[in-house]
């Protein structure tokens, strides 16, 4: 599957006048959402007495508040990306139909 932003962009970068890591984004706002919900939804069980395994809840909570997953990244997968080309899509057609 090509990616639909067009070339790969690299995950992480170095910013040389910070002296810093940047990453990339590949999370994107719904796919954010989702995990804020599974991970409120796993600590939730935690506080109800499941066990500590709810406390992996954190897991997704994290990558969603970075915009940043690690396992998405091992597999080349970037949410934010097919988002931004379905938004991208979307308003030229709305455009196209404006034309008309």
């Amino acid at each position: 599957m090509g990616n639909p932003c067009g070339a790969e962009k690299p995950p992480v970068r170095y910013d040389q006048g910070n002296e810093r890591l940047i990453m990339k984004a590949n999370v994107g706002s719904y796919d954010a959402g989702a995990r804020y919900l599974l991970g409120c939804a796993l600590l939730f069980t935690t506080v109800n007495g499941a066990g500590w395994w709810g406390l992996l809840g954190v897991i997704p909570l994290i990558s969603a508040a970075c915009n940043f997953c690690l396992i998405y990244w091992i597999f080349g997968i970037d949410t934010e990306c097919i988002e931004e080309a379905y938004e991208n899509r979307k308003e030229l057609e709305h455009r196209k139909d404006f034309r008309r």
